[in-house]
């Protein structure tokens, strides 16, 4: 029996589409200062909440926070691609490709 290439593709476009909505819908949390700072990404990696408690603005050292900010961001989006590179990888193993292949 033939292999139905047309089938093939469309299946993969499909497990495509569903793994693009499934990493349009991820929200992936970062923080810095032990907790201070909390920053949440989208699975686009764009910044959608970002949490700076109290404290941070006791002694306000605007460069400190600005840094613990950015470090917040940093982490979220690291941990954004993280799970995109996991997500990939499974919809890779899916689709009988070798490990390691990229998108």
């Amino acid at each position: 029996m033939k292999p139905n290439i047309n089938k093939m593709l469309k299946d993969a476009q499909r497990a495509q589409e569903k793994m693009q909505e499934e990493i349009a819908a991820l929200r992936c949390a970062g923080t810095s200062g032990g907790g201070v700072i909390r920053a949440v990404c989208d699975g686009n990696r764009n910044l959608i909440e970002l949490t700076i408690a109290p404290e941070a603005l006791e002694d306000p050292d605007p460069a400190m926070v600005a840094d613990l900010v950015l470090a917040a961001v940093n982490d979220a989006q690291r941990v954004v691609d993280a799970e995109v590179q996991k997500k990939m990888s499974a919809l890779a193993g899916m689709m009988g490709l070798p490990p390691g292949f990229g998108f």
